[in-house]
């Protein structure tokens, strides 16, 4: 899908779930700039406010060059569709004054600093409040804001609350290097999940109330949450290293891999019903689900891949999805891109750049489909400021003079 398209036309007239609802965000990098997106595609309206050099996605790479020949990194354009950019020194006590202005406008007021930076400025949630009782106050960071963390004040990227979840040596067993970052940034998105949670729940507490409130998300918990089965598993007795009772594994076929997953007695029946090993039903090596795992490269490896040799990834997955088992190819980047299924849900989202490449850039497009809500249309991330002049002079009335004045002292860019 382009930008500007619009999926599901017929439910435009409907508006969106979030129109009316106004955030303000003082946000970097990925964790919460892709909860504020998420937002704005249901519908907020998302003012960012940024440095005057810029949120640090905008340098990261690979990147492109926005029509002033400034470098915009992968990072800032696929977080940012939707955006308004206004640039604002906060570390001038007029800047901080104009985010305390342009906040009594707006019902939420979002933040990614490092814990207590914001409280320091002067632009914790005690100052919005003053401003306005109703507003509501996120921050996101690696280990929160509030409580007694031991972590409180370490920088944190999404593959360190990745590895402090235990996730990593969880999957990678005792003695084995883990291998950081294999998802992704798991660590921000699922960050950015909750406090879009939480920020729906504090709206709806808002609605029956009338106050807003502080909801304060961290990346350690919200990736311990997500990698559930560490904790979880350990408290019934499982500990890394030990037999699964899962088969989960990837198999070679005529043209790369496939995944297949065999959890429970039935399926393995289908299996082996598939490939022509009835013996396995009988096999006391097989008959308790640890030696699935345990007979993986002697047993079960030689007889599936025998049966998948000559056939395709999306052949065997077929027929194993035809009896009952949760198969899916080990896809290419560019299989992917070019994917059915992923083109049937908007899945991609495609920008044209402005520096005369060809291809555009392919952002994620928006999971959460409503049926009674139109998708679309997408707007591409704003440039550096793109929108300053625009917001003052709406939200504040100040004139171009004063405008002008602002950006002559540097408090604007």
């Amino acid at each position: 899908m382009r930008l500007g398209d619009v999926a599901n036309e017929s439910a435009l007239p409907a508006g969106r779930p979030l129109d009316g609802v106004r955030v303000l965000a003082l946000e970097q990098m990925q964790a919460l700039p892709y909860a504020t997106q998420l937002l704005a595609r249901l519908g907020a309206d998302v003012v960012k406010v940024e440095p005057v050099h810029g949120d640090l996605g905008r340098t990261s790479m690979p990147a492109i060059r926005d029509p002033e020949g400034r470098t915009v990194g992968a990072t800032f354009l696929r977080n940012n569709l939707g955006k308004r950019s206004v640039c604002v020194d906060l570390k001038q006590d007029a800047g901080r004054d104009l985010v305390l202005e342009l906040a009594r406008s707006f019902d939420v007021v979002a933040e990614n600093s490092r814990p207590g930076a914001m409280a320091r400025l002067g632009l914790g949630p005690e100052a919005f409040a003053s401003v306005d009782e109703r507003i509501i106050y996120v921050s996101v960071s690696g280990f929160g804001n509030t409580g007694d963390s031991p972590y409180r004040e370490w920088p944190a990227f999404a593959s360190i609350t990745e590895a402090m979840s235990g996730v990593y040596t969880f999957t990678a067993g005792p003695g084995n290097r883990p291998r950081p970052n294999p998802v992704g940034a798991l660590g921000d998105i699922s960050a950015a999940l909750f406090a879009t949670i939480g920020v729906l729940a504090a709206l709806r507490h808002r609605d029956r109330t009338g106050l807003g409130q502080y909801v304060d998300v961290a990346m350690l918990d919200s990736v311990l949450a997500m990698t559930d089965v560490v904790t979880n598993f350990w408290s019934l007795g499982h500990r890394p290293g030990d037999t699964s009772t899962v088969l989960l594994e990837a198999f070679r076929a005529a043209d790369g891999w496939f995944v297949l997953q065999v959890g429970r007695e039935q399926h393995l029946a289908a299996l082996a019903e598939l490939i022509g090993r009835p013996d396995w039903l009988t096999d006391d090596r097989l008959a308790q689900r640890t030696g699935w795992t345990e007979h993986l490269e002697d047993l079960i490896r030689p007889a599936v891949e025998s049966w998948s040799a000559d056939r395709t990834r999306h052949e065997v997955c077929a027929e194993l999805s035809a009896v009952g088992l949760a198969a899916g190819p080990c896809a290419t980047t560019d299989e992917v891109v070019a994917d059915p299924h992923v083109a049937a849900r908007n899945m991609l989202v495609e920008m044209e750049r402005p520096d005369g490449v060809d291809q555009p850039v392919l952002v994620p497009g928006n999971p959460v489909k409503l049926s009674r809500v139109a998708e679309g249309p997408e707007r591409r991330p704003p440039w550096l400021g793109e929108h300053t002049d625009e917001v003052l002079s709406a939200e504040l009335g100040l004139t171009s003079s004063q405008i002008d004045g602002l950006r002559d002292r540097g408090v604007i860019a």
